[in-house]
């Protein structure tokens, strides 16, 4: 009797546990492995609003360490955060390349997925007083490949890549791309709107706002089909198609009730009018995916950007 009345006893503070909705979390330190301006930024700011908008978390610290593709920041983050269940750090497609082109000591298996949040499609443009045409732009790559700067992300990056997947595309040799690469979008914003690349290359939201004023002109996009009025790689006969993704990771040496509950307030803050509306505004698309099934994916994604790169040989020899 005494046994099942211990049983019931449990059962029923179990229930009682479930039923209180879990405790916000007092406040998180953000990791934004590159300078003010860019994706990771923009995303980790966005994050954290709709994640205290949703009453998941209280407080928000930003701390950007930007250079070598999120390297810098990424071995900050291990180094100074392990254990640390109030600390995150924003990354993506663009890290994952880098850390292999730049054969960096600290990997992303070292520190602990929790979310991918977003995808984009990339967008090349030009000076106002660039190209025409992305026609215009590729046939003086192809007659001098090294004449032609294109200006965007981190050596290895989701930036770099496509210029490397439009060179082969086109018949021309992926080494002989002229690419300058930036620490923070504001960086690269500043140089093709000041004519100092022939091309940038980066994702649409990042360039969007200077499309429409017209300081910089977008050429084409990196979908299947055409976005708000600009025409596809594809649909001008460049067999291209890119998306960059997005993400969130905790710190290296958390235990799992506490990653989960990092999950649990990054879920919380995806599902708020905040994030939809950011979604919205930034032209990105929901692209969720947590926990062991986002850790799988890197794994994948590890392994197929690695392929990528030693095929266009942008990796470090």
């Amino acid at each position: 009797m005494h046994a099942i009345t211990r049983a019931r006893i449990a059962i029923a503070a179990a229930a009682v546990a479930l039923s209180f909705p879990a405790l916000a979390v007092d406040s998180l330190k953000m990791m934004i492995p590159a300078n003010p301006g860019g994706g990771w930024d923009t995303t980790g700011r966005e994050i954290a609003k709709a994640m205290q908008s949703s009453g998941a978390v209280k407080n928000v610290q930003f701390d950007n360490k930007g250079g070598a593709a999120g390297a810098i920041g990424i071995a900050q983050f291990v180094t100074a955060s392990k254990g640390d269940p109030n600390a995150a750090m924003m990354g993506g497609l663009v890290m994952v390349g880098g850390l292999i082109t730049n054969k960096s000591a600290v990997q992303l298996n070292q520190v602990t997925p929790l979310a991918r949040l977003t995808s984009e499609w990339e967008v090349i443009v030009v000076p106002a007083n660039g190209p025409k045409t992305l026609k215009e732009l590729l046939d003086k790559f192809k007659a001098n490949p090294g004449s032609v700067s294109w200006g965007g992300g981190s050596a290895g990056g989701t930036d770099h890549i496509l210029a490397g997947l439009i060179a082969k595309a086109i018949g021309a040799d992926p080494t002989k791309v002229n690419y300058v690469p930036f620490k923070g979008g504001g960086e690269a914003v500043s140089a093709i709107i000041g004519g100092h690349v022939t091309a940038g290359v980066s994702g649409l939201s990042e360039f969007a706002q200077h499309i429409k004023s017209g300081k910089m002109r977008a050429l084409a996009v990196s979908s299947p089909k055409a976005i708000e009025g600009i025409p596809s790689l594809k649909e001008q006969g460049v067999d291209v198609e890119l998306a960059n993704w997005r993400g969130i990771w905790g710190a290296p040496g958390i235990t799992k009730p506490q990653r989960d509950e990092l999950i649990a307030a990054v879920e919380k803050g995806v599902k708020s009018p905040a994030w939809k509306e950011s979604l919205k505004k930034n032209d990105w698309e929901d692209f969720y995916l947590s926990g062991d099934a986002f850790g799988k994916y890197i794994d994948e994604e590890n392994k197929r950007i690695a392929d990528i790169l030693a095929a266009l040989g942008l990796g470090k020899k």
